[in-house]
């Protein structure tokens, strides 16, 4: 099957930091691939050079095979990638229904009026907020505030969507929650690069994983596999304890 997402010899440099060294993986239509690994091993850096967040170093991101390296990211949006943020990012100042709509209107498909609305709506009771529409942000719990940031995400109708680290900071209650909504965006058939720390959620959510650690990537194939590579022990425990 051909790659919707690759990733070639793709590097980001700080001054003298290398915070991604030479990343290859390709991700297929309707996958969902975890992107793992210890902290500071370059996997929110990999997420933001593929949204555009940050101009990669060196190698190539393609989509469908067009390169999208160097755009900025509002134009790879457009092209079809959305993503979530470790932070939620939301319009503190507008409804949820208007912070959804924004994704409608500047996202992939860029839906407007009524039909922004429409969607919009949709979104917010696919991830379980109908009703709280009009509602401000700052009224929200944080599990809710994580949910209308999704919901904005898919109001865009994204090809790719990225999720950076959702599920964390949730109590058990709310974790098994965020894996059911990921699990039911999953059954869709939706393509989702997923940065997570949460193993239950990689075991349960992910096709195939990619393992970073150091910047680079250490191991590659299904969950149950990586997990039990001993390089990837070693990057989570260390020498000692592995």
């Amino acid at each position: 099957m051909s790659a919707l997402l690759s990733l070639r010899g793709v590097s980001k440099r700080f001054g003298g930091l290398t915070a991604v060294n030479r990343m290859d993986f390709d991700v297929t239509e309707h996958e969902v691939l975890g992107l793992i690994g210890p902290n500071g091993s370059g996997k929110s850096t990999t997420l933001n050079l593929i949204s555009g967040a940050f101009p990669a170093t060196a190698g190539t991101i393609s989509l469908r095979g067009q390169p999208i390296t160097h755009l900025p990211a509002q134009d790879i949006a457009r092209r079809g990638i959305a993503r979530t943020f470790q932070l939620v990012r939301l319009l503190p100042s507008m409804t949820v229904l208007e912070n959804v709509k924004a994704g409608a209107v500047f996202g992939h498909r860029r839906h407007w009026g009524h039909e922004a609305e429409a969607i919009a709506n949709t979104m917010l009771e696919k991830v379980g907020l109908a009703g709280r529409s009009q509602m401000m942000v700052g009224q929200l719990t944080y599990i809710d505030t994580k949910r209308v940031e999704l919901a904005r995400v898919l109001a865009g109708e994204p090809r790719i969507v990225l999720l950076d680290e959702w599920l964390a900071g949730l109590n058990p209650t709310e974790l098994e929650e965020g894996i059911r909504l990921i699990r039911s965006l999953r059954d869709e058939g939706r393509t989702i690069i997923l940065v997570e720390h949460v193993m239950d959620a990689i075991r349960s959510l992910c096709d195939r994983c990619v393992v970073m650690a150091a910047g680079a990537k250490i191991a590659e194939g299904t969950p149950t596999d990586v997990l039990s590579d001993p390089a990837v022990i070693r990057a989570y425990l260390g020498d000692d304890d592995a």
